[in-house]
């Protein structure tokens, strides 16, 4: 994937999934950071996130980050599931940019932009 390289003083990708290793390892959490069990934390995290917005009209939930309470509330959970993603995808052994990089490929292909020349596509019909 090309694109600006790291910024001196500001944290990598590499640099933040290395200290989450090592914060885990510190406390002799591996054994429980199996595939697994990350996915669920993942899964629940995700809720958490999900949690703040919901019954929330499109107008209200657009607004949360002029909250000053909810916006923390927001940054927490992203970390969180960030945190949680970062662990699973070592623990399975997947690059997640390569990964999504890879996605955004294929979605590409299979979701032209309408009106394009390569307007076709059988899958999406």
């Amino acid at each position: 994937m090309s694109g600006a390289g790291p910024v001196p003083g500001e944290p990598s990708l590499e640099g933040l999934r290395q200290r989450l290793v090592e914060f885990a390892a510190a406390r002799r959490w591996e054994p429980f950071h199996t595939p697994k069990n990350l996915a669920a934390a993942l899964s629940v995290e995700a809720g958490e996130l999900l949690e703040i917005f919901q019954w929330l009209t499109p107008e209200q939930a657009a607004a949360v980050m002029s909250d000053p309470e909810r916006a923390h509330r927001v940054r927490d959970e992203v970390a969180d599931v960030l945190a949680y993603l970062l662990q699973f995808c070592t623990a399975v052994g997947v690059d997640p940019l390569e990964a999504l990089a890879a996605k955004i490929e294929r979605n590409e292909h299979r979701f032209p932009v309408p009106g394009a020349a390569t307007d076709v596509n059988p899958e999406v019909g």
